[in-house]
């Protein structure tokens, strides 16, 4: 179960930023006892990996805070976000943690499956990310986009860590995103209905 979730987090935190949940796993898998990283995975704690993914990372982390440079940072990461996720997933969700002392028991006979899961996960979230972005710039003009992308930065962070050291609450991080994802859809469509109806109104005058 531990395994599944320590996955999951990492995937998610991918779909807010595809470099900083690798970059964690690498880190920590070099520097610490905090996360042993199984030999498929090795290489996210070579030095050269590290990094590259630290360069990535700024790049990712300046563009995402300037408005319109921002939506084309979120098409480009439609392909790199869910790949990360894939990685994260497979790598976090096959490591031995502080809370995960037997991995390979659970993902054993079919390796592909936790890449794909975390695919399926990061790809989910980014698409929730690149769709709240613009409702977020269009209502601030714009201000609001560095504040978003320091919080989603924050979170990916805090949910990796979670997700290595005390993966059960990372419950609670999907518990949050599910709440999160019905408000702003359900938002969205009563700004649609506001809309139609102003328009409607105008016709009547």
């Amino acid at each position: 179960m531990f395994e599944v979730l320590t996955g999951t987090g990492l995937a998610a935190s991918a779909g807010l930023n595809a470099y900083i949940p690798l970059l964690i796993l690498g880190l920590l898998g070099r520097y610490t006892d905090l996360i042993d990283l199984p030999s498929g995975w090795t290489w996210l704690g070579n030095g050269w990996v590290i990094a590259i993914m630290a360069v990535l990372l700024a790049v990712e982390m300046v563009a995402d805070k300037v408005p319109v440079v921002d939506h084309i940072n979120d098409v480009v990461q439609t392909v790199v976000r869910p790949t990360a996720g894939g990685l994260a997933f497979g790598a976090g969700s096959s490591s031995e943690t502080v809370t995960v002392s037997d991995p390979g028991s659970f993902f054993s006979s079919h390796q592909w499956v936790p890449v794909v899961t975390g695919v399926l996960l990061a790809l989910g979230v980014h698409l929730l990310k690149s769709a709240a972005r613009p409702v977020i710039n269009a209502t601030t003009a714009g201000i609001g986009a560095p504040v978003a992308s320091t919080a989603e930065d924050a979170t990916s962070v805090v949910v990796s860590l979670v997700a290595i050291i005390l993966p059960v609450l990372v419950l609670v991080v999907l518990v949050g995103l599910a709440f999160f994802t019905f408000w702003f859809f359900r938002r969205r469509s009563e700004r649609r209905r506001e809309r139609e109806a102003a328009r409607a109104a105008g016709f009547r005058v």
